[in-house]
């Protein structure tokens, strides 16, 4: 390693300006009065009945504020009389294992304590039905056995495919209630038609499962929630065409065009399903997805710890970190990219000791002859844009766009003994 090490230490990383993103963030200041308000608009608890149990899907993403809103929920269908408890829908997640996928959920803040109802996880599902093109319709087992099933998740733009549904509602009664089976079913032929298909289960799996309505969740550009909507079970795939769109309008993406070197702290299944949001940094694994900057070198830092070693979204990245690369645990990572048929987000890029070295390394390949040119940004996740570090020879651009305003800098980089940042 000593010879890899001799060929970067010489490499300048440039100065930095810290940048303030301007962006748009309407936002709930009431989440729990503004779950119960949308639930009496919608009228949706008016045929719960006393002693049904109701399953109640959370995913595997860090969404904010969902425990609280899955708490109110789970407060209200108490209030009518019902039984609710949760069940993870979170396809081949956690390792497609029952025991990990609860205890992600525990990890996410919504264990039984807090929530006030218990957690039901088993990877068995029931095959309810077959589309009218022979796909097999399957729904978690306890969901099945359910007197109604109540879906919560985020609408957003995928990170792996277009079109009029995405991420959301519908593909949480598929992917989600369907287990590692339905998200494996899913994916089986690729991304390109993955939105009409997911559209073509989710209309069985809906009525089937027997889904009540829809608990829809709108982040703005800061990871906050922005709106809540509450959605009947026959309203569900045409209003979420509407919601889509809506949360595009209110995505962020790094905000220049074109990218020498983008530095990423940290990447986990509880900041994306990719690990790292390609809409936001630009670079897709299916061949799928397009818009945000050109990037030709990406560091990918380290993986969050409520991860739990899924280092997922890795090999989207070029270069990273001896710390991220023992986090990254095969046995959960895996299975999510088997079941989804994208290996290439689970490859292992080339793996240097430090921070500092991670970010030389990119300096080192990204096609320049003067390296003290490159155009660098660093961000803490796809998550997390209100504050960015640019180089300086941004600064023109960041003086240029009204939504960009310098907060301090120019200034080094700030590593301690062992090269990694503060």
């Amino acid at each position: 390693m000593e010879g890899v090490l001799q060929i970067l230490r010489s490499i300048p990383i440039p100065k930095v300006y810290r940048v303030r993103h301007h962006i748009e963030s309407p936002s709930i200041d009431d989440i729990a009065g503004e779950v119960r308000t949308q639930l009496k608009q919608a009228a949706v608890l008016k045929n719960v009945r006393a002693g049904q149990r109701i399953a109640v899907t959370v995913g595997s993403r860090g969404i904010s504020n969902q425990a609280e809103v899955v708490k109110t929920l789970v407060e209200e269908l108490k209030e009518a009389g019902a039984q609710p408890f949760l069940i993870p829908a979170m396809g081949s997640h956690a390792g497609a294992d029952a025991d990990h996928q609860k205890s992600m959920l525990e990890g996410l803040g919504f264990g039984e304590s807090y929530i006030g109802a218990p957690i039901y996880s088993t990877m068995e599902v029931v095959q309810v039905a077959e589309t009218p093109s022979g796909m097999p319709v399957s729904i978690d087992k306890y969901a099945y056995e359910a007197d109604g099933v109540i879906l919560v998740n985020r609408v957003k733009a995928h990170t792996a495919f277009q079109g009029p549904v995405e991420s959301g509602l519908v593909k949480m009664s598929v992917i989600g209630l369907g287990k590692q089976k339905g998200a494996e079913i899913c994916h089986e032929l690729g991304f390109e038609t993955m939105s009409s298909r997911i559209s073509e289960i989710a209309r069985e799996a809906i009525e089937r499962a027997p889904v009540l309505f829809g608990v829809a969740l709108i982040e703005n550009a800061l990871h906050e929630t922005a709106e809540i909507h509450v959605v009947p079970q026959e309203e569900i795939e045409q209003r979420e065409l509407e919601l889509l769109k809506r949360s595009k309008e209110l995505m962020a993406r790094v905000p220049f065009k074109a990218l020498e070197v983008l530095v990423i702290d940290q990447i986990g299944k509880d900041i994306s399903g990719s690990g790292l949001d390609p809409n936001v940094v630009g670079r897709y694994h299916t061949g799928y997805g397009s818009g945000g900057p050109d990037v030709t070198r990406i560091s990918i830092l380290d993986i969050t710890e409520v991860s739990h070693g899924n280092g997922n979204g890795l090999g989207i990245g070029d270069f990273t970190t001896q710390r991220a690369y023992e986090k990254f645990d095969f046995g959960e990572t895996y299975p999510n990219s088997l079941t989804s048929n994208v290996p290439v987000s689970v490859k292992v890029p080339m793996v240097l000791p430090t921070d500092k070295y991670c970010i030389q390394a990119a300096i080192k390949t990204c096609l320049l002859w003067d390296k003290t040119e490159t155009r660098l940004v660093r961000i803490t996740d796809t998550l997390s844009l209100s504050e960015i570090e640019v180089s300086e020879n941004l600064l023109a651009e960041v003086e240029a766009n009204p939504l960009l305003e310098v907060i301090e800098g120019p200034y080094e980089l700030s590593f301690d003994d062992q090269g990694n940042l503060f």
